[in-house]
């Protein structure tokens, strides 16, 4: 049920695309289960690629790389905003490599509810979330209290 006083869901603009991928991304760096957010996250950057709504600019190296190796992420420019996908053969042939990550260069702040930025990008992409193991399923098992014999009864 929406509250009358929010305006309607917002559309699928470059800017409100873009903002709604830095928001899932954001919650996924610090969520428990984060698989979904950052699928949802890249199905939305190939789709804006695909359309010419963002484009690839580079290989940077990845600053928390598997198994303490060398890996590198693609950058993805989107409206105001930049963010890293991973790579596909292609684009280590088609791709400059951009060196290091600079540490210098941040996102603009944006103000939007998780569950706002998840609906546009569900819309968006036609990606619909299973059930997730963060709600809690009602319990089928209900808890039986031991019953306790005296010493030398059978338990059978």
């Amino acid at each position: 049920m929406r509250n009358p006083n929010q305006s309607s869901p917002l559309s699928a603009t470059v800017i409100n695309l873009s903002k709604a991928i830095f928001t899932v991304n954001r919650h996924a760096k610090t969520a428990i289960n984060p698989g979904y957010l950052y699928y949802l996250k890249k199905q939305a950057l190939l789709k804006m690629i695909k359309e010419g709504k963002a484009n690839k600019v580079g290989l940077h190296f990845s600053n928390n790389p598997k198994y303490s190796q060398q890996q590198s992420d693609v950058l993805v420019s989107c409206g105001e905003y930049t963010f890293h996908i991973p790579p596909t053969k292609k684009d280590f042939e088609d791709l400059p490599h951009l060196g290091t990550l600079n540490q210098k260069s941040r996102n603009p702040k944006c103000r939007m509810s998780l569950s706002e930025a998840k609906s546009i990008l569900e819309r968006y992409t036609g990606l619909a979330e299973k059930d997730s193991n963060n709600r809690k399923k009602p319990s089928s098992n209900k808890y039986n209290k031991p019953i306790f014999k005296k010493l030398g009864d059978s338990f059978f």
